[in-house]
């Protein structure tokens, strides 16, 4: 039946490409091809299956192929309200308008043509859906005429009609519907409801939508939990102490957020006579998930622990998370240390990595450390509850801060860009509601943590690409030329200076962002800088990290919840705990380290969505309760249908061009709205804005600008 059918193809073939562009009708296509060895069934069959790999296309002239017309196949990688983007065999996403997609849906393979672009990037035009995808989405259940429809949150604004409602949804509620009868258009398809998330009033059931529909498990397979509740019932041993590095008498302590639950860092410094011993102190996790363990292998899937509002989805269940692997303080754990030696410069001259056991002093707060840095000139100052619960450290915390104001002033003189990226930090009621936003604060001791994970994380890869070991590095490359050139003609425009160069070096970027510190323009050129940076991520190759100006840099400091310093733990176990030869660890991990790093990065970017498209939800939220109200902001962004204002607690909201008061106005296609020609409102403008429309189920505020 095989060879049949591949004569049939090939038949089929030969006809249409002798035809050139020239339909060729079914019936007159199947005279050509049909022969004793080939019946109608084998026709049918073999022309179904050219169809589907866009080979060939059916059309209402007859049979053409798909290459003598230019068409190409595709995926149909997402889509929006009124675009998406269909992703080629060469890996190229090109650009669809809404009205050209055909009806496709996210996973379907379609045959598609470039057609003329209305700007410099590509656009192309879904001509047949080839082979049709699984296709469920989420979307907010109404009800017309005595009839249900779902609107559907990411594509379309059409209503897609329900096919007998035979669920407990009621009209509002927030639900994941599949696809069951595909038309010409999105809003010809026809749908049936298969969960509800609850009401899409509700941030907390769109959060509920949005990880369905990024596969994300919120809960932990019956095997990971029996493993997990095994390693949590497991003592200290002498065993266990044996041949470890004993720390329990050394002052080392924990600094996190108040409600962190998952400690896995802590740290140390004391003054030595050339300079500074640092030690970063880092939960053993791999001394309990194994290699191939289910919870290994859970872990590996999920990549990464997800954060959204007061929520938080583990990479590894709670027992350990929380409990055994979890640096508590005034009990003994178990950790993996990177014992470091710094000149007075904070030049780092030694560096080692030892498995160790420890007891932490304090749960350290950074809110309650950064007030006694702030009292160091008065210590009588200090609240009477923190001189006792921090006693005996201050000397440290004062010691620590010292390194690290060294550390930062090395990082800027290394010329690191200090690109500023807002964190926005949700307030959620008892209720599960968002009842305030704020902008993220950092000090000086999340300052001081950060520089010595930095610290620490430099010291694991360079020790692997010294010892030239298979290793998950943490890499940012250089940015690419386009988004450099880009970078330049917008500073130009602006009549921002910038230094003249032909490669771009991160200093370059560091003193274009000095030259508008503390001016309108600062955050129009922070959000250009970011933009023209590469993404990080992680590589089995040692390709240095663009902006932190560092050769070498891998992250090993949160193997709690990021697969990635689970895997170099292992790594770096067996090549400094138990000695085995390089080349051994090469045969070891040379696979499973080009394997990880492609999974994290990949996982890493799903977290990354899911947070965002989450935290969006919950703005929304609390913004519903401030409709009418008016707000101080500035412009952040404009597009060709509006302009984004950004408040100073961090929401942003759109205010449409049809919205803007008197006249027609017109994207510039750079940063301004203009009117007749000229410029009304730019990027990094201050203007009024009043809330007037939220959606929460897709987390988008309105704005209209207030004028005098």
């Amino acid at each position: 039946m095989a060879e049949i059918s591949q004569i049939c193809i090939s038949r089929i073939l030969n006809v249409l490409e002798q035809g050139g562009k020239r339909a060729v009708p079914e019936k007159a296509l199947f005279g050509r091809v049909k022969g004793k060895k080939i019946s109608t069934a084998d026709f049918k069959r073999a022309a179904a299956s050219l169809c589907e790999s866009g080979d060939i296309m059916l059309t209402k002239q007859g049979y053409i192929l798909c290459k003598a017309h230019d068409m190409f196949k595709a995926d149909v990688a997402r889509i929006n309200k009124t675009f998406g983007f269909v992703r080629r065999e060469d890996g190229v996403e090109i650009f669809v308008p809404g009205k050209y997609l055909k009806g496709a849906m996210p996973g379907d393979t379609v045959v598609c043509r470039l057609i003329p672009p209305r700007g410099e990037s590509p656009e192309a035009e879904v001509c047949a859906v080839a082979k049709e995808g699984f296709s469920e989405f989420t979307g907010t259940l109404v009800s017309e005429n005595n009839s249900y429809f779902v609107q559907p949150d990411s594509f379309c604004r059409d209503l897609i009609a329900v096919s007998g409602k035979d669920t407990d949804a009621k009209e509002g509620d927030k639900v994941l519907a599949v696809i069951t009868k595909r038309g010409e258009r999105h809003a010809d398809h026809r749908c049936r409801i298969s969960a509800v998330f609850g009401s899409s009033d509700r941030a907390v059931s769109s959060a509920r939508a949005v990880l369905y529909m990024n596969d994300v498990e919120t809960e932990f397979p019956v095997a990971v939990q029996d493993e997990a509740r095994h390693i949590s019932g497991m003592k200290i041993t002498d065993k266990d102490i044996y041949s470890r590095l004993d720390l329990r008498d050394e002052i080392i302590f924990t600094i996190d957020g108040a409600d962190t639950k998952d400690i896995d860092d802590a740290i140390s410094v004391s003054r030595t006579d050339n300079g500074y011993a640092l030690g970063v102190h880092i939960a053993d996790v791999s001394h309990y998930v194994k290699p191939n363990s289910e919870l290994d292998k859970d872990a590996f899937l999920r990549g990464t622990s997800i954060y959204y509002a007061n929520k938080v989805i583990p990479m590894l269940p709670k027992e350990l998370s929380n409990g055994i692997c979890s640096l508590n303080p005034n009990e003994d754990r178990l950790a993996f240390s990177c014992l470091m030696e710094l000149d007075s410069e904070g030049k780092l001259l030694k560096y080692k990595f030892s498995k160790t056991v420890i007891r932490s002093r304090v749960k350290g707060v950074y809110s309650e450390v950064n007030k006694i840095l702030d009292c160091k000139d008065d210590l009588n100052s200090v609240p009477d509850d923190l001189k006792k619960k921090y006693d005996g450290l201050f000397d440290t915390i004062f010691l620590m801060q010292e390194l690290a104001e060294i550390l930062t002033a090395n990082k800027l003189k290394r010329g690191a860009p200090q690109i500023d990226t807002p964190e926005c930090k949700l307030e959620i009621n008892e209720n599960e509601v968002c009842v305030n936003v704020s902008r993220r604060e950092r000090g000086k001791a999340e300052l001081i943590i950060e520089e010595f994970m930095l610290m620490a994380n430099e010291s694991a890869a360079k020790t692997a690409r010294e010892h030239n070991i298979p290793f998950v590095y943490r890499v940012h490359e250089d940015p690419a030329p386009e988004k450099v050139s880009e970078l330049i003609e917008v500073t130009d425009r602006l009549g921002v200076s910038h230094p003249q160069f032909s490669s771009v070096k991160p200093v370059h970027l560091a003193e274009i962002l000095n030259s508008v510190k503390d001016t309108d323009l600062s955050p129009v050129i922070n959000n250009m800088v970011l933009r023209s940076m590469a993404k990080a991520k992680y590589s089995d190759e040692p390709l240095g990290h663009f902006g932190l100006v560092l050769k070498d840099y891998a992250h090993f400091t949160s193997p709690i919840r990021r697969y990635p310093d689970l895997a170099i733990h292992r790594i770096l176990t067996d090549l400094c705990y138990n000695k085995e030869p390089a080349a051994v660890i090469a045969k070891k991990y040379g696979r499973f380290a080009n394997a990880a790093s492609l999974q994290s990065s990949e996982c890493e970017l799903t977290a990354m969505r899911v947070e965002r498209e989450c935290e969006d939800c919950y703005i929304a939220e609390y913004m519903s309760a401030h409709l009418g109200e008016e707000f101080e902001g500035m412009v952040s962004s404009v597009t060709d249908y509006g302009m984004y204002v950004e408040l100073p607690n961090t929401v942003e909201g759109l205010v449409k061009l049809e919205t803007l008061p008197d006249g027609v106005y017109e994207f510039d296609g750079h940063f301004s709205v203009t009117r007749d020609g000229k410029a009304v409102y730019s990027v990094g403008q201050h203007v009024r804005v009043k809330c007037v429309k939220t959606d929460i189920s897709g987390g988008n505020i309105d704005f209209v600008i207030v004028t005098e």
